[in-house]
């Protein structure tokens, strides 16, 4: 029997989620489950990059965002699912592999630089934040992850990983190498963009989240940009360029030609494509919505998963660690 690949991924404790991270990334989770021995963690250490003066709202966001997963369709059974601070395994993984990159390795990584610059962090970059990578290549290594499910900006920092995993095995095991090169899977379907056209982000107000009443999908739908030149109902449109059209082609499936036509064509006016809209959102997340129910209602049910999960990697973890030592010569 053929063995399965190991895949490792995690999200940073935000609570609920929105569309966008069940597009982006936790719907593809819920499908290469089945394909992969997969593990997936709540990056609560990371959280402290950017936010760390909010700790106190961790353990509240990390509940309400597993409770997503699960209701989704992560199965915790073949997932194991755990929180990343309480595998203390992360941090000395980390601190050895701090040892092999050089600062200037760090301040090359596109996307931190694209971080500094959206969040105003020239003058008060932290240490911390500077090695966040070197942290995201000990949580991927540490379950010798041979898949990384992510988006394209995430590919930099899986490149970070593989550099890592190379020095590593240079330095301390040429001979039997310790950890895998990981690959990373890119996401089957871009982040959706928010409703007013913008990156959907809960901070901006502009998301649907996959945990919304029925109503509140309807009401927010309603306020969804639209193609700027199509002002009346029977003026033709451009559903290429319609924020709409783009959820249309997630959630409405066989759909999709007959409303790019009908827009083309101005026989479909904008108040009823987003009314169609809403109504297959709703639909497709009907079941999500309704498993959700039962685990708010069942806190210790979720309570228990996370602690069965962070058994199950801490094992890992453990392992991982005692092969690392070997290695070094720590005995």
């Amino acid at each position: 029997m053929t063995r399965k690949r190991r895949l490792l991924s995690g999200m940073r404790p935000t609570g609920k989620l929105h569309l966008g991270n069940y597009v982006g990334a936790l719907e593809n989770w819920i499908v290469l489950q089945n394909d992969f021995e997969s593990y997936h963690f709540v990056a609560d250490w990371h959280t402290l990059t950017t936010d760390y003066e909010h700790t106190r709202s961790i353990p509240e966001n990390t509940r309400e965002m597993v409770i997503d997963w699960l209701a989704a369709g992560l199965d915790p059974v073949k997932s194991p699912i755990f929180i990343q601070s309480k595998i203390k395994q992360h941090a000395e993984l980390h601190l050895i592999f701090s040892m092999l990159i050089s600062s200037a390795r760090l301040e090359r990584n596109p996307t931190l630089k694209e971080q500094v610059r959206d969040l105003d962090l020239e003058t008060r970059l932290t240490y911390g934040h500077l090695g966040y990578p070197v942290l995201q290549a000990a949580d991927i290594l540490m379950y010798k992850g041979e898949a990384v499910p992510v988006g394209e900006d995430q590919l930099p920092h899986i490149e970070m990983a593989r550099e890592i995993a190379r020095r590593f095995n240079f330095v301390f095991s040429p001979d039997h190498p310790v950890f895998p090169e990981p690959e990373g899977l890119l996401s089957r379907f871009p982040r959706l963009p928010g409703l007013d056209g913008h990156r959907m982000s809960k901070s901006l107000g502009n998301t649907i989240l996959i945990s919304d009443p029925p109503d509140n999908i309807r009401k927010k739908m309603r306020q969804a940009v639209t193609d700027p030149q199509k002002v009346r109902r029977n003026d033709p449109g451009r559903p290429d360029v319609c924020l709409v059209f783009t959820y249309h082609n997630r959630f409405s499936s066989e759909a999709v030609p007959e409303i790019h036509s009908g827009c083309e064509s101005g026989a479909l006016g904008c108040v009823e494509c987003k009314q169609r809209c809403a109504d297959n959102i709703i639909a497709h997340l009907g079941p999500v919505y309704e498993k959700r129910r039962h685990y708010e209602q069942h806190p210790d049910e979720v309570a228990a998963i996370i602690v069965d999960g962070n058994a199950r990697a801490n094992e890992v973890a453990a392992k991982t660690m005692a092969e690392v030592h070997d290695a070094m010569g720590f005995g």
